[in-house]
């Protein structure tokens, strides 16, 4: 099962044709990750996983890969700025804090962290750590998310790198592609 979820990521996003470019992020292998769902509308293409272990109806952890093709050369701050956004319509409390970026990068990233406490308006905390990073063809807009009020330092340190560690990749003929 070495890598299953990067080879499930590669395949279904060479399969669909939505793009000869994909992020390639490995996901840590110790959480044994199983597909929660993977839809496609447009250019909108979307994948979320959860720890094997747990279900759709309480996980207390959960990834999210979109891809957007076609949304090109879209400033980091402005990115991270609509995730925000998007995110204050349900937890108009929420915190946002960016903890690393490179719009210098010949693919600009940023990564940053929005906490949800709990609140009148929001009893269901959930926290994320995102990573958006611009593509050729597309942008790539991930998350890893648990259901905190607030997201530890070695959750992020560690979840920081592997988000870092990923990269823009070619598909040229899916057949060929190895881990």
């Amino acid at each position: 099962m070495k890598n299953l979820l990067t080879v499930i990521l590669f395949l279904t996003l060479s399969n669909v044709a939505f793009s000869q470019e994909t992020l390639k992020i490995v996901w840590p292998e110790k959480y044994e990750w199983k597909l929660l769902s993977n839809q496609e509308d447009g250019n909108i293409h979307m994948i979320e996983v959860i720890p094997g272990k747990e279900n759709a109806e309480d996980w207390t952890m959960l990834g999210q890969m979109l891809s957007i093709k076609g949304a090109l050369n879209v400033p980091m701050e402005e990115a991270k700025k609509m995730m925000f956004d998007q995110t204050k319509v349900n937890s108009p409390n929420a915190k946002l804090r960016v903890l690393d970026k490179n719009e210098a990068d010949q693919f600009p990233w940023i990564i940053f962290k929005i906490e949800n406490p709990i609140s009148d308006e929001n009893q269901n905390p959930e926290s994320q750590l995102w990573y958006i990073r611009q593509g050729n063809e597309a942008l790539y807009v991930n998350f890893i998310a648990m259901k905190t009020n607030k997201l530890k330092d070695g959750f992020l340190k560690n979840w920081s790198d592997v988000f870092k560690a990923s990269e823009i990749v070619q598909l040229t003929d899916a057949t060929n592609q190895k881990n």
